[in-house]
């Protein structure tokens, strides 16, 4: 069987005059190396796809993290310059694919910015400034740092017992590098939350009636997936599901000929 296609979600970036669309190596590398899996980046063109179409010749998506926010009008809030930056064309791409991949049993999984979508998509809601509340941690990374300080992992997510992540894990606590300004505020009613920080910040769901592997993390598994086996172990499930999902196609082709 040939590799199976996942969708990459991109960002919209003015550059050299041009408008680009891309997205950071590090998730095509966990892509191909740990998932096993042939990534294909998405323009941001938003209305333009036949979203049915797209996910008919690929077997994932993949929606990546991004330093862009979902501009806040789209659940409800009111939108800042401080809140920014935002990505219009990336919001009127990602979150209608996310709803359809759901609906058509696509797998999915969603990292960083790519949770917060998938909250939004489904109704829910973010808070825009985590560190700002009382009590909570400073989840940010430090800018200035080297790419290996910011993405460290040190901080530690509590495993929902019973769900999806519990599944992949023989534990109920890993240690991450969860890197944000915002996170999910109130969870949309079709999410089950799957790990939080000890301060209460949602970090990672999954889709509670989703016909496929959906599941959408707050920090970056794909920086370490090559040496870290927590970040492994959910590139290496959503290849599996991927893998699945093409061959239950191939399976319908062929019985349907």
């Amino acid at each position: 069987m040939p590799t199976p296609l996942i969708a990459v979600t991109t960002d919209a970036k003015d550059l050299e005059k041009y408008t680009w669309h891309a997205t950071p190596q590090p998730y095509l590398d966990a892509a191909i190396s740990t998932a096993g899996v042939l990534p294909v980046l998405v323009p941001s063109l938003g209305d333009k796809y036949d979203l049915d179409s797209l996910l008919e010749t690929v077997n994932g998506v993949l929606v990546t993290g991004s330093a862009s926010n979902v501009y806040p009008a789209l659940y409800g809030g009111d939108a800042t310059d401080e809140n920014g930056p935002y990505d219009h064309a990336r919001d009127a791409t990602t979150l209608p694919l996310i709803r359809r991949a759901i609906e058509k049993g696509v797998p999915l999984l969603a990292i960083c910015r790519g949770i917060q979508e998938l909250n939004v998509a489904l109704g829910g809601t973010l808070a825009m400034e985590v560190h700002e509340r009382d009590g909570a941690f400073d989840h940010r990374g430090d800018e200035e740092a080297a790419f290996d300080a910011r993405f460290a992992i040190r901080q530690s997510v509590k495993i929902t017992p019973g769900g999806c992540l519990a599944g992949l894990f023989d534990t109920s606590e890993i240690a991450v590098n969860s890197v944000h300004r915002q996170a999910a505020s109130a969870v949309a009613p079709r999410l089950q939350v799957e790990a939080m920080a000890d301060d209460g910040t949602v970090e990672a769901v999954s889709v509670k009636d989703a016909p496929g592997f959906a599941l959408g993390v707050q920090w970056h598994p794909e920086y370490w997936a090559h040496n870290d086996n927590a970040s492994a172990r959910i590139f290496k499930a959503f290849g599996e599901a991927v893998h699945r999902h093409a061959t239950a196609r191939i399976s319908a082709r062929i019985a349907a000929e």
